[in-house]
């Protein structure tokens, strides 16, 4: 589309310095228009909305420097460069008109070079301007699309991680997630494998935002139940399936998420648990090890496992074993409780989480899960978290 033609306002009660200046600016392509007093000037300037006004200063009814404020007073006129072209030569007169929102000050009788080449400026850095408002509307305007897709993939990330309570008296499950920017890099879930058997994970993926999430999502949909087995065909006996161990499920995913797939790394904790018994076989890839709290208040790191998930199995993964007892309680998490910050820079840490698990034991878990989040966001003083939190955990109630 072809740009539309500078619009100038000539304001002067002499009839031939508006043509002189009409003469100028015409062949130059510029729309003129023409304003015989100071009263027209400001009625003309909010009818037409010129881009540059060229004023005389010495003019009946009101003069340059009234017509100047006036502009310069209202929004609709604020932003429009003035010119002023007068006889005044003294240096009072140019101050008083810069002062008043003057852009420029031209003497008359004045060079034509002289009054092209400052109003060209002017125009310019008026264009200028105006792109560089309108780049910033369409900015605003993507932006605020952007945030409701994120506001909208967020709420969809969550739908992923409501964990629905357990079809069983043998375990307690509470979590919470805190994403840092609407949507995070976070998932987590419990998930059933068969009559006793439960999987349990915590994963963060490398980085914040939509990609992240997209990637989280991907792994979450991995994970389903079914993921978890080997096909019927390749067992011959009931109960025609055998659950992969933790280390055979990281081992999957290794293989099925390397680096160079999504230019992204995830850390996770698998677990699964026999809520029958108790028993529970865990590995981690590069994340933090989950905790197991035990009654008499002791903390046990379940350390065992390997590196990221991406590495394309460089070294094996190593599994752990515990036998759960009743009131014992595990803690899975991400690394955005214990690096959170507060104003001076301080990380929340693992010692402070620790004690605060410890001085927590006795309550039950939904207590101790809102009594670490209270804690984290009161030794930050409410300051926004830098990463994705998520914490969950799990009480067993069974044999004792």
């Amino acid at each position: 589309m072809k740009p539309l033609p500078d619009k100038i306002l000539i304001v002067d009660d002499e009839i031939a310095n508006r043509k002189l200046l009409a003469g100028i600016f015409r062949k130059e392509g510029c729309e003129l228009i023409e304003a015989g007093d100071g009263v027209e000037a400001i009625k003309l300037t909010f009818q037409e909305l010129p881009d540059l006004i060229l004023l005389d200063i010495m003019m009946p009814e009101k003069d340059g420097y009234e017509v100047c404020s006036e502009l310069k007073q209202d929004s609709r006129s604020a932003d429009i460069p003035i010119i002023f072209l007068s006889a005044k030569t003294e240096k009072e007169d140019k101050i008083k008109g810069l002062e008043l929102g003057g852009v420029d000050y031209v003497t008359k009788p004045f060079d034509r070079r002289e009054v092209l080449a400052r109003a060209k400026a002017q125009l310019k850095i008026r264009n200028l301007t105006k792109e560089l408002i309108l780049a910033n509307k369409n900015l605003i305007i993507k932006q605020e699309r952007i945030d409701e897709d994120l506001k909208a993939g967020g709420e969809i990330q969550r739908s992923l991680i409501s964990i629905n309570p357990p079809e069983t008296e043998n375990i307690d499950v509470v979590w919470r997630f805190m994403p840092c920017q609407k949507i995070g890099g976070d998932i987590f879930n419990i998930l059933r494998l068969d009559k006793d058997h439960w999987a349990i994970y915590m994963l963060d993926v490398s980085g914040h935002g939509i990609t992240s999430a997209m990637v989280a999502v991907s792994i979450s949909q991995m994970l389903q139940p079914r993921v978890g087995f080997l096909p019927k065909k390749t067992i011959e006996n009931p109960p025609y399936y055998k659950i992969l161990t933790p280390a055979g499920v990281l081992d999957a995913m290794d293989k099925e998420y390397p680096i160079e797939r999504f230019d992204k790394f995830f850390t996770i904790s698998y677990c699964i648990l026999n809520v029958k018994d108790g028993t529970l076989r865990y590995s981690n890839a590069g994340h933090p090890p989950p905790i197991l709290l035990h009654r008499d208040g002791t903390l046990e790191l379940l350390k065992e496992g390997g590196t990221i998930i991406g590495m394309g199995g460089v070294l094996p993964f190593e599994e752990g074993e515990r036998k759960l007892h009743f009131g014992d309680k595990l803690f899975f998490y991400t690394d955005g409780i214990v690096e959170y910050q507060n104003a001076d820079g301080l990380f929340y840490g693992e010692d402070r989480f620790f004690a605060e698990l410890q001085r927590l034991k006795d309550n039950l878990i939904s207590n101790i899960v809102d009594g670490i989040i209270e804690s984290m966001m009161c030794f930050g003083n409410n300051t926004e978290p830098q990463d994705d939190i998520s914490l969950l955990a799990v009480e067993f109630r069974g044999q004792t």
